[in-house]
């Protein structure tokens, strides 16, 4: 499952590439992480004159578990444990922060500090 934000001509215009190229070279599904790497070379195709969509993707990998990548414009993404994209990114992230039980990846870790 795909989710974007920003313009919404570019997301329909995406959409339907990723369609296209996914009707013409499968005909079967593909697994999240063979989607993660097309939409990648989708967005890196058009670099110099980007579709201007930040895009989540979600699903399920080769073993069964759960997946999630997160995309900026150019088409540079991060597998992670969950992510959102858009205007309310900064709203929802430290509730899912909070809930998850998973600190943001840019915290440097606790440390220990034993006295004698």
């Amino acid at each position: 499952m795909m989710a974007s934000s920003d313009f919404q001509a570019d997301v329909r215009a995406l959409q339907k590439v990723l369609a296209a190229r996914h009707l013409h070279q499968h005909n079967k599904q593909m697994s999240c992480p063979a989607m993660g790497q097309l939409l990648s070379n989708a967005l890196y195709y058009k670099r110099f004159f980007p579709y201007y969509t930040f895009n989540v993707l979600g699903g399920l990998d080769n073993e069964g578990k759960g997946c999630a990548f997160t995309y900026d414009a150019v088409g540079s993404y991060e597998r992670v444990g969950y992510s959102s994209q858009g205007s309310g990114s900064t709203l929802i992230m430290p509730f899912l922060d909070n809930q998850l039980k998973s600190p943001s990846p840019l915290l440097l870790p606790t440390q220990v500090w034993f006295w004698l």
